[in-house]
């Protein structure tokens, strides 16, 4: 039976060079004339030099603070003092260290730390556990900046996730389900944010399907509902980007049309909408028919008007076709309001 390896103590030390190792990986052994005796693996692997024995501790390595020095005799003066240095692998990052004498002069220790610098070391050299002590803080944090990465990751998902759902629902809470278009809530609420302008310049049109009663009663609320998408894609051919559609009832829709108050372009707009809303649609085989009736109402008309008085003002004129005979469009006027 082979016996087990005995590894033997340094006589100098009383450690054997694998627990050095263990026990401080980055240090570094220095004879009386300041070349290397011996170094820890962490340190090895940091220096990026594979035979780093006999060679000077100062070609791998700048002290910054508390003074720059070249020499072992004025690196030990500052013996038990915290030292500021760098390797010459990596002059950006900051690494800490202390030197302590050994016996008889007969050289010195240099231990070093990663200090602040530790995670940009860690990524820096691809130190991994293994190249630490077990009792070596970077561990506890490295444990901990793991840890706070994932805690951040699982925080910012969270944040996104929250994030997209208060979208959706605000969209939903302003979206008509039927016809995707804008609700009465969203209507509302860029009128009052177009009427907070004192300068602003705008048309806002009501507008009521003709026969649309007709369409539910005869072919179906899903022939009606057809009806309406129908209608919602109509309009928002003939709206811009920046103008807003709205369904604000059963088959009432207001359109908002900003930065535009020209009377002659609004009634050419409302006249394509009549003559393109009395095209037929189908329906399962069946014919759809309805027509259109338009009232429009424009900034020009008031001095400061609220939101309440633009609808109702366009809700008159609205009426007003409609009572001319349907499938027109009327321009509010004062007398039509009623007495």
């Amino acid at each position: 039976m082979t016996s087990p390896e005995i590894i033997l103590p340094d006589p100098l030390i009383g450690l054997s060079g694998a627990a050095l190792d263990r026990l401080m990986p980055l240090h570094v052994w220095l004879s009386p004339k300041g070349q290397i005796v011996r170094a820890g693996p962490t340190f090895r692997k940091m220096v990026r030099q594979a035979d780093i024995i006999g060679g000077s501790i100062f070609d791998l390595m700048k002290l910054k603070r508390p003074r720059l020095v070249s020499k072992l005799p004025d690196l030990m003066a500052l013996q038990g003092q915290r030292l500021t240095l760098m390797l010459n692998t990596a002059p950006h990052l900051t690494l800490r260290g202390m030197v302590v004498a050994l016996p008889g002069d007969s050289g010195a220790f240099l231990n070093i730390s990663l200090g602040v610098s530790f995670a940009e070391a860690v990524a820096e050299w691809h130190l991994t556990l293994r190249d630490f002590s077990p009792c070596d803080q970077t561990v506890d944090l490295l444990y901990l900046r793991e840890a706070s990465a994932l805690t951040s990751h699982e925080s910012r998902m969270l944040t996104e996730r929250l994030e997209a759902a208060r979208i959706v629902a605000e969209e939903q809470a302003l979206t008509d389900t039927l016809t995707g278009l804008a609700n009465r809530r969203a209507m509302d609420t860029a009128l009052a944010r177009t009427l907070s302008n004192p300068q602003a310049r705008y048309g806002l049109m009501h507008m009521d399907l003709d026969y649309f009663k007709r369409v539910n009663d005869t072919l179906g609320h899903a022939a009606g509902d057809h009806v309406l998408a129908h209608v919602a894609k109509v309009l928002r051919s003939e709206v811009r980007r920046g103008d807003i559609v709205a369904r604000v009832g059963g088959d009432e829709f207001v359109l908002l049309f900003r930065d535009c108050d020209d009377p002659d372009l609004l009634d050419r707009i409302a006249q394509r909408l009549i003559g393109r809303l009395e095209q037929p649609t189908v329906f399962e085989g069946k014919t759809c028919r309805i027509s259109a009736s338009i009232g429009t109402t424009l900034s020009s008309y008031y001095i400061k008007p609220t939101v309440d008085q633009l609808l109702s003002d366009a809700d008159q004129a609205l009426y007003a076709s409609k009572n001319s005979g349907r499938a027109r469009h009327t321009f509010y006027t004062p007398d039509l309001a009623p007495g």
